[in-house]
């Protein structure tokens, strides 16, 4: 890992993952994670803050790059559920925990850079009760062409600099062929964001 994985990309996604329009949509889904609670991809700890603690009884933060992982140790001792977050530092297309002993999987602007998100989801969809659901805040490919265009151009370019973030990923497709159904789904392009970047989707989803 180069200076520049290890240093540089931490920084600059972490930065983009706290703008204030991504916060408000992680804000929309994490406060309803719920029970045993799988994060995949839980990067530099942003979400934390954010779930509730009384709903809370176990928090399972799996994310592979050990840059993030310092920081989310660091935010995490400054939450109200800092004695209940376990870390596993792995990918999540492997995912070291039972089947059947998740509640709820939370699933926010990371189905991006996941380099084999199929066997992710598949993992997630293993490791849920049932009953559990997934909650998912995500951004990708955005239904208007030229918008679309634009991200197909970028994309290249945009996925070496930001760690793998891909633009024109369909998180709600991915989720239908990884076994699930989206029950509640609601888009839009986020404000303050350029529009390549900014199309949003979020809800929940079950496994089908």
């Amino acid at each position: 890992m180069g200076f520049w994985d290890r240093y540089a990309v931490p920084a600059i996604v972490s930065c983009a993952c706290t703008s204030k329009p991504v916060m408000r949509q992680r804000a929309k889904v994490v406060p309803e994670a719920a029970g045993a609670v799988l994060e995949l991809g839980c990067g530099a700890g942003t979400n934390f803050a954010l779930y509730d603690p009384a709903r809370v009884t176990r928090l399972h933060a799996v994310e592979p790059a050990p840059g993030m992982v310092a920081r989310a140790r660091e935010r995490a001792r400054h939450t109200a559920i800092m004695d209940r977050v376990q870390f596993h530092e792995t990918g999540g297309e492997s995912l070291p925990l039972e089947n059947e002993s998740i509640d709820t999987a939370v699933v926010t602007f990371v189905l991006c850079t996941i380099p084999d998100w199929g066997r992710a989801l598949r993992e997630v969809r293993r490791v849920l009760k049932p009953g559990g659901r997934v909650l998912f805040s995500e951004h990708g490919l955005a239904p208007d062409a030229d918008v679309a265009r634009w991200q197909q151009r970028i994309e290249p370019v945009w996925t070496r600099v930001f760690g793998g973030c891909h633009l024109t990923r369909q998180p709600v497709a991915m989720l239908a062929n990884s076994g699930f159904r989206v029950d509640r789904l609601e888009t839009m392009y986020l404000p303050s964001t350029p529009r390549f970047a900014g199309f949003a989707s979020w809800g929940a989803a079950v496994p089908s």
